[in-house]
């Protein structure tokens, strides 16, 4: 009978150890999905992409450096075609690597780790970037980076997605209806804007988006900064989610 208990618990152990493993797949999917969701609906209004990133971030909870060390070297033979620079000083610790596909699509890792004596603190970033998106970018991103950031992390991840553009404006709409109409595609709620003559900053919060930040009164998930340079000319988007992290 006892053997038959633990043989039921070591069962459950087990399934439990793959279920969370595989909502781990799916919350990191989920994620990407942004990018993806993000390309699709400014493609749908006829905006060039000309650049894009994938930002992922996570804090590495320990405080010794000897752990973080360990962990690089799993990454070095997890990624040995890499590019890896070790670097120190007084103040920090960190190892960089860099490598840029056949496709043009620029990677990086890198892991930081602050030495100061009362509250070492260490974190992983991997960031994916390029210009035009394809059909292998799309692949890239739902599987490539799906797996490197499973290896990279250990799953309390935060993720950012950005994307520049440009609109062929034609019909010489003014800079508030573009944004509005934008905003539409996205079903998102107005949080907060500045508003110019030729440029609009807009923070808003779309439920088609996984990822959220909560302000002080109302969550957002979405950037939209949108600039005009004149009538008949091309007008320039950057989009973001949860925030825009690339300059504009």
């Amino acid at each position: 009978m006892g053997k038959k208990i633990i043989a039921l618990f070591t069962s459950i152990g087990i399934i439990g150890v793959l279920l969370l493993y595989v909502n781990g797949k799916i919350a990191i999917a989920n994620e990407n999905q942004d990018l993806l969701t993000l390309v699709t609906i400014l493609e749908s209004e006829n905006i060039d992409i000309n650049g894009w990133s994938l930002h992922a971030r996570e804090k590495y909870e320990t405080k010794r450096l000897e752990d973080v060390q360990k962990h690089v070297e799993q990454l070095k033979k997890n990624f040995p075609d890499w590019t890896w620079r070790i670097s120190s000083d007084a103040k920090k610790w960190q190892a960089i690597a860099s490598r840029t596909s056949s496709e043009g699509i620029e990677e990086s890792i890198q892991v930081l780790s602050t030495l100061t004596t009362q509250n070492p603190q260490t974190y992983m970033i991997y960031e994916a970037r390029g210009k035009n998106f394809t059909g292998k970018t799309e692949q890239f991103i739902k599987e490539d980076v799906t797996r490197k950031i499973s290896d990279i992390f250990r799953g309390n991840t935060t993720f950012f997605s950005c994307i520049k553009g440009e609109i062929n404006d034609k019909m010489n709409t003014t800079l508030p209806f573009t944004v509005n109409k934008i905003l539409d595609k996205f079903q998102a709620v107005e949080v907060e804007s500045l508003k110019e003559t030729n440029f609009i900053s807009t923070s808003a919060y779309s439920p088609l988006l996984a990822n959220g930040l909560r302000t002080t009164k109302n969550n957002m998930n979405l950037q939209l900064g949108v600039r005009a340079e004149g009538l008949g000319a091309k007008t320039t988007l950057v989009v973001g989610t949860p925030i825009i992290t690339i300059e504009y």
